[in-house]
């Protein structure tokens, strides 16, 4: 199709969108705008989702390519059936743009289950628009396989939420290793497996996240659905190109992770630059053969050319109210989304109350305390800014028991004045959240909550878990306070339990908050009677600890 066509066609398509066809199509445009602003440095800074960086570019060659090379199959002359169709995916969008806003307020932003709850909105929103440019009255934009890929670009391009990454990661990392560890059999080299780690006779080699295959599994994905639609017609060749993306993502990540096993045998020094090469090499190699395959697929088709077809004539839309009443559903729900999250914005933003004097609790943490020798860390305040406080005191005491065995515990304070941060963004930075990623790993069905005894009392009951680090354990004991009364534990991996509590207490939260973590590797009843402890709960009475 010529460049004329495609201006006429557009020219005939503006006198079918009307006014208020224009007004959503411009919305669903600069909401679109704002989402490729808003996960533009998530795509530059996370190599898993660098392929995002080529989708508002591919969207558009493919919306190009509908058009020129079809087929030009629009929905049925249906309107009720099509408006229910729009209205039910539009609610569905504004449901997931709605649950990733709170889910925003209740921990950040920046979390990967906001940006994935979000930009599956944003992609909802776009089959909407598609259903309304594909409608029998305005067949503006086709309704065929090719547009279909060109929105799933932007799902593809979403980051995964942590728990389904870690999953996957985890089981490619282990399969990974077993596979390379087979084949190093299979040369008769020696080696021996632990864990995600390959010990061989003169090195150790590692399969990190990294080195898993999830980055070039989603990008193979994403370039199997792209290839689908840009070269081949059939059926069986879209399917064929589907199916053998992540097969063909996994066995190059295997050829790569077992190629720099061997060098590591032979005494090369794989981190660095052959770490590196080798995996920009094998996402090219893996992308050049997937096109390959397309190429071959799409000369081997059967299928014939299609007949060009004249641009459709506009219709009279004077006998019905069809157009407008899609375009009217749509814009609508562009704009309660765009007020919503102005106005979410707006009372998020801080606004501690400047006439609350913070306590003295780094005061709580004696520097010197008879028996005990201390430490503070130098690097607390790097995590002020995702805390949201710089009212922040650690200290770390050991001594040696009279069994011998040294006695380490961690004392850790943190204080938000009114109205400086929300419940559930302090709920979401607790052990159960954090340790993990730092290398702790949770002892399974030692979570609980106790009150420990104290000389005279007992305190107000404790988040109590254990952790493991290399085979040590660590008991850990928390606690958070709302304006002065103990809050029962908010799982950050839980979404719908960190919404609650954003309806709950609000995005900004009007009363003082305080978190207390206590962590030894020695259980409660071992350590409840020094004077260390006497001195800093008396401290934490009055905040209802």
């Amino acid at each position: 199709m010529s460049g004329s066509a495609l201006s006429s066609r557009w020219a005939a398509a503006r006198l079918r969108f009307k006014t208020t066809g224009l007004v959503a199509i411009a919305l669903v445009v600069l909401i679109l705008g704002a989402w490729i602003s808003y996960i533009f440095p998530a795509w530059i800074h996370d190599p898993d989702l660098s392929h995002g960086l080529f989708t508002p570019i591919l969207f558009w060659l493919l919306i190009r390519e509908s058009l020129k090379r079809g087929p030009r199959n629009f929905l049925p002359d249906r309107p009720r059936l099509i408006s229910t169709i729009l209205l039910f995916v539009l609610v569905g969008s504004m449901l997931l743009f709605f649950l990733g806003s709170l889910y925003a307020v209740a921990t950040e932003w920046q979390h990967p289950v906001v940006k994935f709850l979000i930009g599956s909105s944003v992609a909802g929103l776009l089959v909407s628009a598609w259903i309304y440019c594909a409608s029998s009255t305005v067949r503006v934009i086709p309704f065929n396989w090719i547009v279909g890929v060109a929105i799933s670009l932007w799902f593809f391009s979403l980051p995964l939420p942590p728990g389904t990454y870690q999953q996957l990661t985890l089981g490619l990392q282990f399969r990974v290793t077993d596979n390379v560890l087979r084949a190093l059999h299979l040369f008769g080299i020696p080696a021996v497996q632990n864990g995600n780690i390959i010990n061989l006779a003169h090195a150790s080699v590692g399969v990190e996240e990294a080195c898993s295959g999830v980055r070039s599994l989603l990008s193979c994905i994403y370039s199997g659905f792209f290839f689908s639609a840009a070269f081949v017609r059939s059926i069986a060749s879209r399917i064929t190109l589907i199916l053998f993306a992540p097969f063909l993502a996994l066995i190059m990540n295997f050829i790569r992770s077992l190629s720099l096993t061997l060098l590591a045998n032979s005494g090369v020094d794989i981190e660095g630059a052959w770490h590196d090469v080798t995996g920009y090499a094998i996402l090219v190699v893996t992308a050049l053969l997937l096109a390959s395959l397309a190429i071959v697929l799409e000369r081997f088709e059967s299928t014939p050319p299609q007949p060009k077809i004249a641009a459709p004539q506009s219709r009279p839309q004077t006998d019905s109210n069809t157009p407008s009443r899609l375009a009217l559903m749509l814009s609508s729900g562009c704009a309660v989304a765009l007020v919503w999250i102005v106005s979410l914005m707006a009372i998020t933003r801080p606004a501690p109350r400047a006439d609350v004097v913070p306590p003295e609790i780094a005061s709580w943490l004696p520097a010197q305390i008879e028996g005990w020798t201390t430490s503070s860390p130098q690097d607390l305040y790097r995590f002020s800014n995702i805390l949201e406080t710089e009212d922040l005191a650690q200290r770390s005491y050991s001594k040696t028991t009279k069994d011998g065995d040294p006695l380490h515990v961690t004392i850790y304070l943190a204080y938000w004045r009114p109205g400086q941060t929300s419940v559930s963004n302090v709920a979401s930075h607790t052990p159960d959240a954090c340790w993990p990623g730092a290398g702790w790993v949770a002892v399974p069905k030692s979570t609980d909550s106790i009150e420990l005894p104290l000389s005279g009392r007992r305190t107000t009951p404790a988040e109590y878990r254990v952790f493991t680090y290399n085979e040590s354990p660590r008991h850990v004991w928390y606690w958070h306070t709302y304006d002065r009364d103990v809050l029962r534990d908010l799982d950050p991996r839980r979404p719908i339990e960190m919404i609650s509590s954003v309806l709950r207490y609000g995005a900004r939260s009007d009363g003082e908050q305080l978190f207390v973590r206590l962590s030894a590797n020695r259980p409660w009843a071992e350590i409840d009677d020094d004077p260390l402890f006497t001195n800093l709960f008396e401290h934490l009475q009055p905040f209802g600890i």
